[in-house]
């Protein structure tokens, strides 16, 4: 079984952000495969499912979510290498898509969390979100929304990596990363 995550943080004051963009990709995902909601108060997340793939976005805020991830992980006996957890990156330009397994949180307490509850090797999609000025902007930062000229872009964004999450059901994560893998939203055909 395979479990895909969008990082996020619920609520409508949210739905719109940087952080919540591994959310947009779960609703893409879910619309475009017809997935069905199985979601359970355990869960602490809105899940769905399609055959053999889940698609989960926890309903905790963002610092807790490896909690939500490790329930339905333990209930449904899913190892680490099959989970996939689709992210906002600051350290990445707005509209960069990387692809890779294991690895640190970079200061992203949603990693943080998950690192915390189901351990490090689990696929990461990180999605570039741009970075502010200065560091101390960070949390403001990705709790706002894009810039009207970024939001332009939003939508062929998610798809492209919604197109690339169906492509991990079925093919190896290096030849994903080659063919998805993009340094900025300008190499977005």
């Amino acid at each position: 079984m395979t479990l895909f995550v969008g990082l996020g943080n619920p609520g409508s004051k949210y739905e719109d952000t940087r952080h919540n963009i591994g959310f947009k990709v779960i609703d893409s995902l879910v619309d475009d495969l017809g997935a069905r909601n199985i979601s359970k108060n355990a869960f602490q997340g809105e899940l769905y499912r399609i055959a053999n793939t889940l698609f989960l976005k926890p309903t905790t805020f963002m610092n807790l979510s490896g909690k939500s991830i490790e329930t339905v992980k333990q209930f449904f006996k899913i190892e680490l290498e099959d989970i996939i957890v689709i992210h906002d990156d600051i350290d990445l330009p707005f509209g960069a898509v990387r692809f890779k397994r294991g690895g640190g949180h970079g200061g992203h307490n949603g990693l943080r969390s998950l690192d915390a509850h189901i351990g490090k090797e689990y696929i990461r999609v990180r999605i570039g979100v741009g970075k502010p000025e200065h560091k101390s902007q960070v949390a403001d930062y990705v709790l706002h929304r894009f810039s009207e000229e970024e939001e332009k872009e939003i939508e062929r964004l998610v798809k492209h990596v919604s197109n690339a999450c169906k492509a991990l059901l079925c093919e190896d994560l290096n030849k994903v990363k080659s063919y998805y893998s993009l340094k900025s939203i300008e190499g977005l055909e």
